[in-house]
């Protein structure tokens, strides 16, 4: 008996000595002045257009021992920046982003993939101008460690994926003005 209750006793410190060591998934809140989606598209074969999304919010879910995570993004449409005010109202009408109708693009990850210690891609559904389709973000670099001036834990990571304006009921002016475009997003978090 004696022998017994030193084994439960054992086992029960071995328990709480080893519950540190297994981390818990951790919710960081995207930080928007250093989160920007990008976007770029050829415009008649002279150049590639560059613009970007001035706002957007969200979370970040990530739990480094489990080799997991999510992500769930909201990006405002009508923060669209192109450098112009009037390609910005432009690239807001009907025929683009239709901001009236649909002021947000969300993404929200259903898979994230791990190398290593993180995130390698991130498979999810982007929901633009009502349309929800798949789409895999290659992740290009990510980090973790504590903000040196927030005196937080703090994630940071840079995402590219491709789509096709055709699939989003945003076709005007193709084969023109590129189909394709690429997704860059530049993303800072901080924990909750």
């Amino acid at each position: 008996m004696q022998k017994l209750s030193r084994l439960s006793t054992a086992l029960v410190l071995a328990a709480v000595v080893a519950a540190p060591a297994l981390a818990a998934p951790e919710t960081f809140v995207v930080e928007p002045t250093h989160t920007f989606p990008r976007f770029s598209y050829n415009h008649l074969g002279y150049s590639v257009q560059l613009s970007r999304f001035d706002k957007t919010s969200g979370k970040v879910v990530f739990d480094k021992a489990a080799r997991t995570g999510s992500v769930d993004i909201v990006i405002d449409t009508r923060s669209v920046s192109t450098g112009s005010d009037v390609f910005n109202e432009h690239i807001q009408a009907e025929d683009f982003l239709d901001t009236a109708k649909y002021p947000s693009a969300t993404f929200k990850s259903t898979k994230v993939i791990f190398e290593g210690d993180g995130p390698a891609k991130v498979e999810g559904n982007l929901t633009l101008k009502g349309v929800t389709r798949p789409v895999t973000l290659t992740v290009t670099s990510f980090h973790t460690m504590p903000h040196p001036m927030l005196k937080k834990d703090a994630i940071g990571a840079n995402a590219t994926t491709k789509v096709k304006r055709t699939d989003f009921n945003m076709g005007k002016n193709v084969p023109y003005v590129g189909d394709e475009v690429t997704i860059d997003i530049a993303i800072e978090a901080i924990k909750e």
